[in-house]
C-alpha cells in the first residue's frame, strides 16, 4: 500500500509539474486547455495518493463544470476568429465577445483556485491536507509550483486571447449574437460561480478543521 501510494504521489505530481510547464509553451488553445485538463487529473491521483478519496472525486465534479464552460467558451472564440486555434492570432476579442470574455475569466480564476469560485472548495481544501501529511519539503514545493504554472498558464491564456490588438485575419465575426452557444455559456458560469459550496455542503456532513503555520495557510494565495 505504502508503495503505492508514494508511486502514484511521484508519478502524479509529475504530471501535474510537467503538463503545467508544457501547457506555458504551447500556442493551440483547446492544446491549452487540454493540458490543463491533464494537470488537474494529476492533482486528482495526487490527492487519491494520500488516501483523500472523496476530496479527489470532489475536484473531479467541479473542475469538470468549469473545465466544459472553458471549452465551450474556446469553441466559440475559434469559431467566431474565422476557424483558427493558434492564439497568436488572437488578441483584443474581449471588445468583440465581451460575455464570452467574462465567463472565461471565470472559468479561469475558478481554475486557478481564486477564493470562492467552485476551484478553490475543491482545490485548496486537497492542498492544506497535504499540507499536513510528513511526505517531505520536496514534494509540497512542486505541488506549490505546480498551483503556480496553473495560474501561470491560465493568464497567459486570457492575456493572449483578450489583452492587446488584435492579430488575425480579418474574416472575424462578432458571433455573440447566437443564443444557441450563450444560454448554456451562461448556465454553467453560474454553476462554476455555485456549485463549489453547494457540492462541498452535500459531500462533507461534518465540517473539515485544518491545523496549519500561517505561512502554509497563505501559501497557496501567495503563489
Amino acid at each position: 500500500g505504502e508503495t503505492c501510494s508514494a508511486l502514484l504521489l511521484f508519478i502524479s505530481v509529475m504530471t501535474m509539474f510537467m503538463s503545467g510547464v508544457v501547457a506555458i509553451f504551447e500556442y493551440d488553445l483547446k492544446k491549452i486547455i487540454a493540458l490543463s485538463t491533464l494537470s488537474q487529473l494529476g492533482m486528482m491521483m495526487f490527492s487519491i495518493s494520500l488516501g483523500l478519496f472523496e476530496l479527489a472525486f470532489f475536484h473531479l465534479l467541479t473542475h469538470a463544470l468549469f473545465k466544459a464552460l472553458l471549452f465551450l467558451c474556446a469553441g466559440i472564440l475559434i469559431h467566431g476568429v474565422g476557424n483558427t486555434q493558434d492564439i497568436r492570432s488572437f488578441g483584443g476579442l474581449s471588445l468583440n465577445f465581451p460575455l464570452v470574455t467574462v465567463c472565461m475569466n471565470l472559468a479561469n480564476l475558478s481554475l486557478c483556485g481564486v477564493p470562492f469560485l467552485a476551484g478553490f472548495y475543491s482545490k485548496d481544501l486537497i492542498v492544506e491536507l497535504a499540507c499536513q501529511y510528513s511526505w517531505g519539503v520536496f514534494i509540497l514545493c512542486m505541488m506549490f509550483i505546480c498551483l503556480s504554472l496553473t495560474v501561470l498558464y491560465s493568464v497567459r491564456l486570457t492575456y493572449l486571447s483578450f489583452v492587446g490588438v488584435y492579430n488575425g485575419g480579418p474574416s472575424i465575426s462578432v458571433c455573440e449574437s447566437d443564443h444557441s452557444l450563450i444560454g448554456p455559456v451562461v448556465i454553467l458560469s453560474f454553476v462554476s460561480l455555485i456549485s463549489g459550496p453547494i457540492l462541498s455542503w452535500l459531500s462533507f456532513p461534518a465540517p473539515v478543521l485544518i491545523f496549519l503555520p500561517a505561512f502554509l495557510k497563505w501559501a497557496a494565495l501567495l503563489f
